[in-house]
């Protein structure tokens, strides 16, 4: 059995639609959007609609530690649009007409944080799976599926932002680990909270990492834990006890799926 696996695919339909090439079955571990494209401020929603130049005072205010002058400058950005919401939901719906469009059959897909996955029903077809809190058997082995990133402790949401990022508290991602049961493959979009996997090397900075993955991972000893969301991990492999833990690549950029075979 061969089953290949993407993650953080932030809008690259044309590497999304070969990434099943030879596979007897596609794994997407969920950010499909590119909101946000650091190496081509041109690209992505903030680049079609703000234009480079203000993407890249953007991504230079992220990268460093000023977290309230990057919330500050973006929202003064949405608040030039007269209906950004709007504006917002037209470009995700555009790139998920392409996403969905180049998934292979079978597909198996949950959502990452930049995703919207309240919009997911309406391209599920044939062969293409949403699953996210659930597992599902693929070649004898059983899949477990939850997406989405980690919604801090005491974080706020703005009720009148453009855009939600799917978050989930550890309480809610701990349920969803738990209804899915023992699973040989977990599949999440962020990593178990190990420190090797979280930290990014080119952003200088720990991600979130998932400790309810981390427990079931030492618990349950699946076969392996695969997932994504760290661009630039200072370890791409790690084993805890039995279990293989792998960031199976920033595929906006390799366009190469991580390969599992038994």
């Amino acid at each position: 059995m061969r089953v290949h696996v993407v993650s953080d695919v932030h809008g690259n339909a044309e590497a999304l639609a070969r990434a099943g090439d030879g596979a007897d079955a596609l794994v997407v571990l969920g950010d499909l959007i590119d909101f946000v494209d650091y190496h081509d401020h041109s690209k992505g929603i903030l680049g079609r609609v703000f234009g480079p130049e203000k993407v890249g005072i953007f991504a230079e205010l992220r990268r460093g530690t000023k977290r309230a002058d990057t919330a500050s400058y973006i929202r003064s950005l949405w608040d030039g649009l007269a209906d950004a919401r709007t504006v917002v939901e037209e470009a995700v719906l555009e790139q998920y007409h392409a996403l969905f469009s180049a998934m292979s059959a079978p597909t198996y897909a949950t959502p990452g944080n930049v995703d919207s996955p309240h919009l997911w029903p309406q391209f599920v077809r044939d062969g293409v799976h949403v699953v996210d809190g659930e597992a599902v058997e693929i070649g004898g082995l059983r899949f477990g599926f939850a997406g989405g990133g980690l919604l801090p402790a005491g974080h706020v949401r703005n009720p009148n932002a453009p855009w939600f990022p799917y978050l989930r508290t550890d309480e809610d991602m701990a349920a969803a680990l738990d209804r899915m049961g023992p699973v040989d493959v977990l599949c999440t979009h962020i990593p178990p909270a190990v420190p090797e996997l979280t930290y990014d090397v080119v952003a200088r900075r720990p991600e979130w990492g998932s400790r309810p993955a981390l427990e079931k991972i030492v618990r349950e000893r699946p076969r392996w834990s695969v997932f994504g969301h760290v661009h630039q991990p200072l370890a791409r492999r790690v084993r805890v006890g039995y279990t293989e833990c792998i960031n199976v690549g920033h595929f906006q950029r390799s366009g190469k799926p991580h390969v599992l075979n038994w």
